[in-house]
């Protein structure tokens, strides 16, 4: 049965007769102060046991695994019963009240500032309202199961777009606290923009709701973008999620006081960045459209066991980052490129960057992938004040899991049986993600090996994944016609000195770490050449080859210090395509590339 007009109009009928007969947690949020980045919000709770009655603000956000203390936002805190008799409040920690005595409603008023826009934090000023949940209400772990009503009362030229059922007016719905957490709200003069996209026997309405300043021919060619990245997708899983109430939305905001950003949601997510279409955004921005929309599979579906359900209490840990991250991440380029958005020699070009960085970190020696994605907590927009190690000692499962998925997917294409990445991740999501049941990091290992084979299966986790080791890419990439080479010509140093001031940690076994170079110092010379803003250390190097010994003076604390070290070859690759490297590839070459690149 198509989801109808019929089905819609009773559902909406379902929830306001519900409304009638069920306690709700009300919300109302308006904002007066904008100007001055500020909401009041009123939250009533009601049918509430006797004794002791806690309230709270999140210390977390779903799609964010560090703690974000939002309740520091918060003041002029109140509550009252049912009377309007005020009722005394105490704090047990600083992140939660508490109210003893209370007739079964404690209505709480309090005010919220909010000025950073991102897929975690809250924004509001004269423009909108862009509203992550956990950042933005109050809420009661105690009634965690009570459905929720939320009235807006936006400023005259906003509208509302989310992913929250509408009740009537400005009145929205979420059937319990999980729900209502991972909704986040745009209030704004936004613009939007829709398609239909059929699967699962049913029409689904894909939106963009953009809040620009740009013109609508930009916000057109966006959304055709938008609309390519979004049947690309589709075609990996051969399907759409079933997404409630037949929408999904992109809530995205690029204006120049947003900060660059992308969070997934069940049914939306938040696409945030200052580059507006005209000033880069168009080619720079679609990069995180197509990132978050593979999550509405791989995250939000696909689910690890280890985030269900997500707690708004604690920090999130889960060992299978590199797959809901990592993986998604190998797919953000490639889906790019079958969209016709990036060209396929582009795309090749993309691949150094992560290769790079993992292939030649230290970290691999510390961490394999699932222990690189506990590190979450501590990485995730996390903030600290102390300095750490993480240039010898971390990896991010972004790219971590991005590599290793690349490699998945080329050693998949060398098996008999035409199997591929996307087949895999069908497989996954027939298995998992289509009932959201949630996986551990076993079941993916069986579910590789019912895909590929145990043989397979087990030789890709036990080396790559319970280990930390590195595919043999050579041959991979020469399947599908790529050269990786290194330069033998360029030496390495192993840490970064702009104008001579180390910047960093240097690179665990590199010459600078030999040399005992540390963040903050000042190389002054390099032999007998002066380090200046015109004659830089890479500039100095660059007469230099591997196995020269340099004499290095520098300034530690005002002290001048002078140590030798030798230079090495530059352990780092590049990734090209057989033409580009001046060689031909094979007639079977560049078929498996094109099966590999080409529009699905």
């Amino acid at each position: 049965m198509r989801f109808s007009v019929i089905k819609i109009l009773f559902l909406s009928l379902c929830i306001v007769q519900m409304s009638a007969a069920q306690s709700y947690i009300t919300y109302d949020v308006s904002f007066n102060n904008a100007a001055q980045h500020e909401a009041e919000i009123t939250v009533s709770f009601t049918k509430i046991k006797a004794g002791k009655f806690s309230f709270r603000m999140s210390r977390t956000s779903p799609g964010r695994y560090a703690i974000h203390e939002f309740a520091k936002n918060v003041y002029n805190v109140k509550a009252v019963n049912s009377k309007g008799e005020t009722l005394k409040i105490t704090r047990p920690n600083p992140y939660q009240w508490d109210v003893e005595k209370h007739d079964g409603t404690v209505k709480v008023s309090y005010t919220l500032f909010a000025n950073r826009a991102d897929g975690t934090y809250a924004q509001i000023d004269e423009t909108h309202a862009h509203l992550n949940i956990p950042a933005t209400f109050m809420f009661a772990p105690s009634l965690a199961a009570t459905p929720i009503q939320v009235t807006f009362n936006p400023r005259a030229d906003w509208k509302i777009a989310t992913q929250l059922k509408k009740m009537f007016n400005n009145t929205y719905y979420a059937p319990n606290l999980q729900y209502f957490m991972d909704s986040p709200v745009e209030l704004s003069n936004h613009q939007v923009r829709s398609f239909q996209v059929a699967a699962n026997d049913k029409n689904y309405t894909i939106n963009l709701a953009l809040h620009h300043n740009g013109t609508e021919a930009e916000l057109d060619a966006y959304f055709e973008q938008v609309k390519a990245v979004v049947l690309q997708e589709k075609a990996v899983y051969g399907t759409l999620p079933d997404f409630d109430y037949g929408a999904y939305t992109f809530l995205a905001c690029y204006v120049p006081n947003a900060s660059g950003d992308g969070m997934e949601h069940r049914n939306s997510t938040v696409v945030s960045s200052s580059r507006s279409l005209a000033n880069g955004g168009m080619k720079g921005n679609i990069g995180t459209v197509s990132h978050e929309f593979f999550h509405a599979w791989n995250v939000e579906r696909i689910r690890p066991q280890s985030l269900e359900p997500f707690d708004f209490e604690e920090a999130n840990m889960s060992g299978e980052l590199w797959f809901a991250e990592g993986f998604t991440s190998y797919y953000t380029n490639l889906i790019l490129c079958r969209a016709g958005i990036m060209s396929p020699e582009a795309y090749i070009n993309s691949l150094g960057g992560a290769f790079n960085y993992v292939w030649n970190s230290p970290g691999r020696s510390y961490f394999n992938p699932i222990e690189m994605s506990y590190q979450a907590p501590f990485v995730d927009a996390a903030t600290s004040v102390d300095p750490v190690n993480r240039e010898n000692t971390f990896i991010s499962y972004y790219s971590y899991g991005s590599v290793l998925g690349l490699a998945l997917d080329l050693s998949l294409r060398n098996e008999k049986g035409n199997l591929t990445l996307d087949g895999f991740m069908q497989k996954v999501w027939k298995t998992y993600g289509k009932n959201e049941k949630p996986y551990t990091v076993e079941d993916l290992n069986k579910t590789l090996n019912s895909y590929a084979g145990k043989l397979f299966g087990d030789y890709f986790f036990n080396n790559y994944i319970y280990k930390s080791a590195m595919p043999n890419y050579t041959p991979l990439f020469e399947s599908v016609g790529l050269l990786l080479k290194q330069d033998s010509k360029n030496v390495f140093f192993g840490v970064s000195a702009p104008n001579g001031l180390v910047s960093g940690n240097a690179q665990k076994g590199s010459p600078a770490y030999k040399a005992g170079l540390n963040n903050g110092d000042q190389i002054v010379a390099i032999d007998n050449h002066a380090v200046s803003r015109n004659n830089s250390v890479n500039a100095i190097l660059s007469n230099y080859k591997a196995g020269d010994v340099i004499n290095i003076q520098y300034s530690r604390y005002n002290n001048l210090k002078t140590v030798k070290t030798t230079l090495v070859k530059d352990p780092r690759y590049t990734i090209q395509s057989f033409e580009t490297a001046g060689k031909k590839p094979t007639e079977a070459m560049l078929k498996n590339r094109k099966a590999w690149l080409e529009k699905k």
